[in-house]
């Protein structure tokens, strides 16, 4: 009897499983060896169990060196026709891109009042619109930051006004502290100049009295004249 042909589906049999995975396994790796001795090519064989144990054949000298040749013949030289399909697109955003700068830069100049001949009526209507809402919006912004100084040049005067408040009310204490002293000062100046009037006179206790010319005639200083004019001086020859 011919051996029958065996269906296609996972082995739910865990020991039957394992047991031709072992089976195929040596097999794969038999019929590998064989292809790279009969046909001289260069096979790298990688299995993994469902326990994650790692089974590798590779008829090189490395299975490294094989994979990075297999990398380097897959992803190293890109495709003719994607390449080229890449630059198609590239070339077509480069396009849409100059057109949009092309664009702006003609808006731009017709904006100054440049190139507006090849404009027609609708679109000199919208440009005139254009400029008439940035004017307006320019016009709301200037007044807006002329508002903006004004408050904080108000707020700015009101802090001043504090401030100088504040200082003339410490000039006004401070002038009314100096008057306060001038005013002891002259009050105690007034009582030492009234003092020497009040002192007593002659029966008085004070220690000085002042001369009195009248009760002594007979004080004199000097010669009279009478007796200037009657002296007769005796030494002349």
């Amino acid at each position: 009897m011919g051996r029958g042909r065996v269906e296609l589906k996972r082995i739910e049999n865990k020991i039957n499983r394992q047991v031709t995975f072992a089976k195929r396994r040596n097999g794969l790796l038999k019929k590998a060896y064989e292809l790279s001795v009969l046909c001289d090519a260069e096979v790298a064989l990688i299995i993994f169990s469902n326990r994650g144990k790692l089974y590798e054949f590779c008829s090189g000298q490395s299975i490294t060196k094989t994979l990075d040749r297999y990398q380097k013949c897959s992803y190293g030289v890109p495709d003719t026709a994607v390449q080229n399909k890449e630059n198609e697109s590239s070339r077509n955003e480069y396009l849409k891109l100059k057109a949009r700068v092309e664009n702006l830069q003609r808006t731009q100049r017709n904006l100054l009042g440049e190139d507006l001949g090849s404009l027609g009526i609708k679109e000199l209507d919208q440009l005139e619109k254009q400029l008439d809402s940035s004017l307006r919006h320019i016009r709301s912004t200037r007044t807006q930051h002329m508002l903006d100084q004004l408050t904080d040049l108000q707020r700015r005067e009101q802090m001043l006004c504090e401030a100088n408040k504040c200082l003339r009310r410490k000039l006004e204490e401070t002038n009314q502290v100096h008057g306060q002293v001038w005013e002891h000062g002259a009050n105690l100046l007034g009582y030492e100049r009234q003092s020497p009037q009040q002192a007593p006179p002659h029966g008085g206790n004070g220690f000085f009295h002042p001369l009195d010319a009248a009760a002594e005639p007979t004080l004199q200083i000097g010669f009279a004249p009478e007796q200037i004019n009657n002296f007769m001086p005796t030494w002349l020859p």
